[in-house]
């Protein structure tokens, strides 16, 4: 049996934006939910397009966007690579979901919570070991202050070992699903196949279920991946060989400035220190 890979983004709407009992499982076993009675037990998709009311204003899609019989509304996103624009991508889209609740002579009080739930194939957090990120509109002199409605977690896939966590056991197997299965996969393990959920998923990734269409939609997915990695670490090289020649400039400068203050205070001619150091004539009689 050959398997396709759940992160790609015809898989991963396939399975959690066409299946509701799916998603639903996924977001109660990723979502922080303190209570049981805070748990999902019914979801309805909606429309992924999030359309500004002002059409000169910026249109957007995500991946998956569902709200649950309370009015909770669920937004999950799969990124393969991170940006430094992406949580204000986040930020943006959980927004505009939760401001497009109330129309004109609403309450405040019907606004109801939005989750935004993205995993992220990738490291953004270099200083933390946790793969699990979770950012809340806190009071930051007493962080039990907590200003309600907008909710984001970012999940780093590739920092996620699977240990023992306890109580987060379908957290644990929905992260193993997403970082163990793929195309070098023969054979899922039993602990995977023994959860219902997990398994129909799994089923959701035969390669046998897809058209040629889709295969080819998928392989050309992964080929834009691949490029945009590839444009993204010449970026980053590119950046990081700016700074360090940034640097060597300041050093260079902070130098000249050094020696030129030596000889200025030794009685030398502003002339002759400029000829020396390459500073102009203004810079030396501000020193």
């Amino acid at each position: 049996m050959k398997y396709l890979d759940p992160k790609a983004d015809l898989t991963f709407k396939k399975v959690f934006g066409g299946h509701t009992d799916l998603v639903i499982s996924f977001l109660n076993a990723m979502l922080p939910f303190e209570k049981q009675e805070e748990e999902i037990t019914w979801v309805e998709y909606l429309d992924p397009e999030l359309v500004p009311v002002n059409p000169f204003r910026k249109d957007s899609i995500v991946d998956v966007r569902c709200r649950d019989r309370e009015g909770r509304q669920f937004i999950v996103e799969m990124q393969m690579m991170w940006t430094s624009a992406f949580k204000q991508r986040v930020l943006f889209n959980a927004s505009k979901a939760y401001v497009s609740q109330l129309g004109r002579g609403y309450d405040y009080e019907l606004l109801q919570p939005v989750y935004s739930l993205n995993l992220v194939n990738d490291i953004f957090s270099t200083d933390s070991e946790n793969y699990y990120h979770d950012y809340r509109i806190v009071e930051i002199g007493e962080t039990r202050e907590v200003i309600e409605g907008l909710r984001f977690i970012f999940v780093e896939l590739p920092k996620f070992s699977p240990r023992n966590y306890g109580d987060k056991k379908m957290q644990v197997l929905w992260l193993r699903y997403l970082t163990e299965i793929g195309e070098k996969t023969r054979e899922v393990p039993e602990e995977l196949l023994a959860n219902p959920e997990i398994n129909k998923a799994v089923s959701q990734l035969e390669e046998s279920a897809f058209d040629e269409d889709q295969l080819l939609v998928y392989d050309k997915f992964w080929d834009i991946v691949s490029t945009q990695k590839m444009q993204l670490s010449s970026t980053r090289r590119e950046g990081l060989e700016e700074g360090l020649q940034q640097g060597r400039e300041e050093g260079i400068k902070e130098t000249k400035i050094n020696n030129a203050r030596g000889m200025k205070a030794a009685g030398i001619a502003p002339a002759i220190i400029a000829s020396i150091t390459g500073l102009t004539l203004d810079e030396i009689n501000n020193l």
